[in-house]
């Protein structure tokens, strides 16, 4: 399967966490623990793309691949939120899980699915989103 994520409506480049302001946000797709394909918090959209295999077990699916976290029967894809200095270090301060079995009714075990993730990236709060991705902030569809 292909998971496409888009996401719009990004929250902007400075936010403030607690006390301490970051001023050059970013948020990329976590592969191992590392983020990459970073998006600038000011960007128009994003879209990250990552190939998952898909496979029947016992209880359902189960999913495997580079941004594939979490354990058995609770995988997930993560989006990281950081701050990224001077020196082009990054610093996570969020993420925002989308959860796979979410897909599971998209998918066939197996499959060439293309699945898009629409995101709105912009909690209630106008900051960074996180925690489980869910409607309204999450559309799914198959192509």
């Amino acid at each position: 399967m292909l998971l496409e994520i888009r996401g719009h409506n990004l929250p902007g480049r400075t936010w403030h966490l607690d006390d301490a302001p970051c001023h050059n946000v970013h948020v990329g797709i976590q592969r191992g623990k590392d983020p990459v394909d970073l998006v600038r918090g000011d960007s128009d959209g994003a879209v990250w793309q990552t190939e998952i295999e898909v496979g029947e077990i016992e209880s359902g699916l189960d999913y495997r691949g580079a941004a594939v976290q979490g354990r058995r029967g609770a995988r997930f894809v993560y989006l990281t939120w950081g701050d990224v200095d001077g020196d082009g270090t990054f610093t996570m301060f969020r993420r925002a899980k989308l959860m796979l079995d979410d897909l599971a009714s998209l998918l066939t075990p197996g499959g060439d699915e293309h699945v898009i993730a629409t995101v709105d990236l912009t909690d209630e709060c106008g900051g960074p989103r996180c925690a489980r991705l869910a409607p309204p902030a999450l559309a799914l569809r198959k192509t």
